[in-house]
């Protein structure tokens, strides 16, 4: 498979230049050196080639052989991916552990997916049947929650000569033989994919679906769909990961595909240690029955570190195209962006701003738009959603990575340093954050009973504006000068941060709302200002409207009252109604 296409004629740490090229192809899979090291050809010139390489290329000396394998950086996509732990080329860290130990030995071949484990088959098409790319030809239950369709691959059509019965088998065993005019191809039950090309599809779709997150600020005021791409944004301790461990825990999509790109050691050690002890709130089984892991830490060769969000984003594709909703998260696409800037600059080619490579905006916008709600091949329909956390210095939303971002998502979750510093979780800012999905989730909310929500969100949005120009107001000369009607939206803005957008992951509760619980929580609030505000007009004072006992109840209501309990949110809303009438009719006397 593999034959010589050179030879190493320097070395630059992950960058190796090989001399005396002959029949290699730009983005070729190959193998490095005596301990045949995996890399890719990134430039090609004259007689010469550069190569990235994804292992450590201590030792690596001029003159070693370069073998080419004739086929660009892919992946094996089939059963037994769902809770296995990768590197950023694809090679399961377990296994690898158990071959060579804590560290991973240099040249260590895996294969990515069990070849001993069998799993029980059960057809879908028959002898003589005409298959299509895409198309179901039987079904694998490879966890509880997911049964693994296997599809004809992409480049696969004809009629069926031969086809497994329903039995177990690996996933080298053929499942089936399709013959297509004067050709006859043998389909497994896995197959390989090349990483940096998108998976075809039959059309793309308009994303209205939400992406029900259950955390309160996410899914009321800045909202993802299913197949849309999100930023977010936030410096050091601001809690990144924290969200996203939120959504890849509590988040109605099917799959979650986590990919650790770059992050710190210690912070991938926890994801890998908690995530397999984690319950599927949906299932009660192990988070990891619907979760993928990809794990390429600071510490791994950086070359790795920028294949692997390709690795990953793949991956989620093959289960989008099995007709399943699929969430990415990627942690962190800045330190993605650096291993390019480090990559670039071994490669001698000309820096752009702050020394990244002038092709970052086109790598970025080439892994963004992976992400969407389509039409698969088979006619299913299925989505690719993408949370990215950017990790600007100093937390400066200005430097490129951030501004060009923003350029390719229409969700923007800004962290701010402030609200996490008090202890304010999830630490989203209400004013720097913004989601374009809004008026596309709007139909879906108003089929689920919630035809105010958006008045609503456009009421507290304007509230939260309005807080916060008052505010400057407030440290210049205090809230006692204030009238009464402008300290109510002090006092409802006040309400409403601690009450709707800070949410603990800690409390059994609060930890996750449903869509409903959300809704009567926001009706509540916005209830109380807009009733509060009425009371004021007649007469009443904001001293009085804070006296009241229903005030304790809707500050406790988040802890107190639980998803499978909204008849009492809308007893705490008529409680609510009686006790503001009761003020007004008292001040309507006089």
């Amino acid at each position: 498979m593999y034959e010589q296409i050179g030879i190493v004629n320097r070395v630059l740490g992950p960058i190796v230049y090989i001399e005396d090229v002959k029949n290699a192809h730009m983005m070729e899979l190959v193998e490095v050196g005596q301990e045949r090291l995996i890399g890719e050809i990134v430039r090609l010139e004259g007689n010469e080639a550069g190569i990235q390489v994804y292992e450590d290329t201590t030792g690596l000396k001029p003159g070693s052989t370069v073998y080419g394998s004739g086929m660009p950086l892919s992946v094996e996509l089939g059963p037994g991916l769902i809770g296995s732990i990768y590197d950023g080329v694809q090679r399961p860290l377990v296994e690898i552990r158990e071959k060579s130990g804590f560290y991973i030995d240099k040249g260590v071949k895996v294969n990515p997916l069990n070849r001993i484990k069998t799993y029980h088959f059960v057809p879908a098409v028959t002898e003589g049947d005409t298959v299509a790319p895409g198309q179901v030809l039987g079904t694998i239950q490879e966890t509880e929650r997911i049964e693994h369709r296997v599809l004809t691959p992409p480049d696969v059509t004809g009629s069926i000569v031969s086809i497994l019965t329903e039995g177990d088998y690996t996933v080298e065993e053929t499942v089936c033989t399709v013959a297509d005019e004067d050709k006859t191809r043998e389909v497994k039950f896995f197959h390989r994919w090349p990483v940096r090309k998108a998976r075809p599809i039959q059309d793309r779709l308009e994303p209205s679906i939400p992406l029900i997150t259950g955390q309160r600020v996410i899914d009321t005021l800045f909202p993802v769909a299913k197949g849309g791409a999100v930023a977010v944004p936030g410096g050091f301790g601001t809690g990144k990961t924290s969200v996203e461990h939120q959504i890849a825990k509590w988040s109605d999509a099917d799959l979650v595909v986590y990919i650790g790109c770059g992050e710190r050691g210690n912070e991938m050690t926890d994801v890998l240690q908690q995530f397999p002890e984690l319950i599927d709130p949906r299932t009660g089984r192990s988070l990891m029955e619907r979760t993928i892991l990809i794990a390429n830490t600071s510490n791994m060769p950086v070359a790795a570190r920028e294949a692997s969000i390709y690795t990953g984003i793949t991956i989620a594709e093959y289960y989008r195209d099995q007709g399943y909703h699929v969430a990415v998260m990627a942690d962190s696409t800045s330190r993605w962006a650096e291993a390019l800037r480090e990559l670039s600059g071994r490669l001698e080619e000309m820096p752009a701003e702050e020394g990244f490579p002038a092709y970052l905006p086109t790598r970025l916008a080439e892994f963004y738009e992976r992400a969407g709600m389509v039409t698969t091949l088979s006619g299913k329909d299925g989505s690719v959603t993408i949370v990215g956390a950017v990790s600007p210095p100093g937390g400066d939303f200005s430097e490129p990575v951030t501004q060009h971002t923003k350029r390719f998502i229409r969700t923007f979750w800004a962290l701010d340093r402030d609200l996490a510093n008090a202890r304010h979780y999830p630490a989203i800012s209400w004013l720097d954050s913004y989601s374009e999905y809004v008026t596309d989730v709007m139909p879906w909310w108003r089929e689920q009973g919630s035809s105010m929500w958006d008045e609503y969100r456009k009421v507290m949005l304007d509230l939260l504006q309005q807080e916060s120009r008052l505010e400057q107001v407030v440290k210049l000369v205090g809230a006692d000068v204030l009238p009464d009607k402008q300290r109510l939206i002090l006092e409802t803005c006040r309400l409403f941060k601690t009450t709707f957008l800070q949410q603990s992951a800690f409390d059994d509760i609060d930890r996750y709302s449903t869509v409903e619980k959300q809704v009567k929580m926001l009706k509540i609030i916005v209830t109380f200002y807009q009733l509060g505000s009425t009371v004021i007009e007649q007469g009443a004072t904001l001293v009085k409207v804070r006296r009241m006992k229903v005030l304790r109840d809707i500050s406790r209501m988040k802890f107190e009252i639980s998803n499978d309990e909204p008849d009492k949110l809308d007893s705490l809303q008529k409680k609510l109604e009686r006790e503001m009438k009761h003020l007004g009719e008292i001040y309507a006397r006089f």
